[in-house]
């Protein structure tokens, strides 16, 4: 075996014996040693897991070691004791120049299936009472759901706990999950936002419902999930073979990972906790069946040529950005729909469209005066630092 370089090809005999050379006709299983960081969110060894338990794994095996810090994962990596690392993507967030000057790369992502958060409650947002105590500790989807349903008392865990005085609150998120649901049964509060992984770990069976992306109706309620919400990269040293990523990366989760980077890979942490993002491949089946569905003129139109017909199948790249005002009475919102083989220039074309939207939006109204009269200074509409 080669010192920095773990993966290798085993070849499997009738005999049940391993070949370190390949016989005529035989299976190849390709092997890996892969570290996977965790955070309570977004299990990256469960993600591996799933994956090796399906079909697509194909002809691969994975070695999969958990790790507790990136910086034990990029020294494993640097001294050939790891073959990739597995993380989630909001934890590599402003320390890619460390990634970088290590020699390590982001190589692929894997695709997000549960970004949406749960709502813990006997009731939905609409039913609950006036005054009803929603505690989530996610700045953005306590600001959406303040945008969705007015005088309801939302929280994080931590002003709740100053507050009320409770000095005993957990630190970690399934600890803090479980406190909240034994708040909500003591009726202390109405109910809490959670993770899916989170929600699932504390083995809670109460009523929940889904903060979900895409509304039951046109104008119904729509929740975009927090920045990299369960996004999974993959991380290896430069020149690491890309036949041997693609066998566990996927080209949707890649979209993901390279569009989010991007847009708000250069904000900072409290910018990041104001944005919530979407990403995501759109088959133009499913967004002729949802424009049907809600009755949307203007997009069933896109797709098709003047005789009806359908002019493209490639698959889009469907990405939303806002920003909410604290008080959820303010938002700024863009959305682009772009074939997959333009999504460079579309994203560059975002980018420079978000920015002159957030300085305008931001930006104090000077004096006019026009026929009417001389018409006064106004405040900015939205102030970016709340």
């Amino acid at each position: 075996m080669v010192r920095g370089c773990l993966y290798q090809r085993v070849y499997g005999r009738a005999d049940g014996h391993v070949a370190c050379s390949p016989p005529e006709v035989d299976a190849v299983k390709d092997q890996l040693t892969v570290a996977s960081l965790d955070h309570p969110h977004c299990l990256s060894s469960r993600n591996l897991e799933d994956f090796l338990a399906s079909e697509e794994a194909g002809n691969i095996e994975l070695e999969i070691n958990p790790v507790n810090t990136l910086e034990e994962a990029i020294e494993g990596l640097k001294e050939g004791e790891l073959d990739l690392l597995a993380m989630p993507a909001r934890l590599l967030h402003g320390k890619q120049i460390k990634l970088l000057e290590s020699g390590c790369q982001v190589l692929g992502a894997r695709t997000p299936r549960r970004p949406a958060r749960f709502f813990v409650s006997e009731n939905r947002i609409w039913y609950q009472p006036a005054g009803a105590i929603i505690l989530c500790d996610d700045k953005i989807i306590r600001r959406q759901l303040k945008r969705a349903r007015r005088r309801l008392r939302l929280l994080s865990s931590e002003a709740y706990a100053s507050i009320h005085e409770i000095e005993d609150r957990p630190d970690s998120e399934d600890e803090i999950a479980r406190w909240m649901e034994k708040l909500r049964r003591n009726g202390d509060i109405d109910g809490f936002v959670t993770s899916r992984e989170v929600f699932n770990s504390i083995h809670c069976s109460s009523r929940r419902t889904v903060l979900g992306i895409d509304p039951e109706e046109r104008e119904g309620d729509r929740y975009l999930p927090v920045p990299y919400a369960d996004l999974v990269v993959l991380i290896g040293r430069s020149g690491f073979p890309r036949k041997l990523i693609q066998q566990v990366s996927e080209l949707e989760g890649e979209t993901v990972w390279w569009t989010q980077n991007n847009l708000i890979g250069g904000l900072s942490e409290s910018e990041l906790d104001r944005i919530a993002i979407l990403v995501r491949h759109r088959q133009v089946g499913a967004i002729m069946r949802q424009a049907e569905e809600f009755s949307d003129l203007t997009m069933e139109t896109v797709f098709h040529d003047p005789e009806g017909d359908t002019e493209t199948t490639e698959v889009h790249v469907e990405i939303r950005i806002e920003f909410l005002s604290d008080d959820g009475m303010q938002t700024i919102s863009i959305e682009r729909l772009v074939p997959l083989s333009s999504l460079e220039n579309s994203v560059i074309a975002l980018t420079k469209d978000w920015d002159r939207m957030l300085a305008t939006a931001s930006s104090p109204i000077p004096e006019q005066r026009t026929r009417q009269g001389l018409m006064p200074a106004k405040e900015p509409w939205i102030d970016l630092e709340k």
